[in-house]
């Protein structure tokens, strides 16, 4: 699994308009080959940190370097952006946990 940390600040009053372009790009990276998930978050100090993950490497490269995403990218640093950070890591472990529902 590939995984990429996406950590970003943004220029004041844009957060609205920035929402709406993350939604077109998360629809758009949930069509790419072995794309698993994607989901952001912004904390109280206003960063904003996405992580999206990938079942191989190529599907995170046909994301990387799809049009659409690139222009977004582009209009990010252009517009939106203060700074942002990118780790793309590969997967060396898991664990997972789950309890079980209570009983009705």
């Amino acid at each position: 699994m590939i995984v990429t940390v996406f950590r970003s600040r943004l220029r004041p009053g844009l957060r609205d308009e920035y929402v709406a372009l993350v939604e077109r790009m998360t629809a758009l990276a949930a069509t790419m080959p072995g794309y698993i998930s994607h989901k952001g978050f912004f904390a109280d100090d206003g960063e904003r940190v996405t992580i999206v993950e990938f079942e191989h490497e190529e599907g995170m490269r046909a994301w990387r370097s799809h049009p659409e995403h690139r222009e977004a990218q582009k209009l990010g640093r252009e517009k939106y952006y203060l700074e942002y950070s990118l780790q793309v890591c590969t997967l060396e472990r898991e664990s997972k946990f789950k309890a079980k529902e209570a009983a009705a």
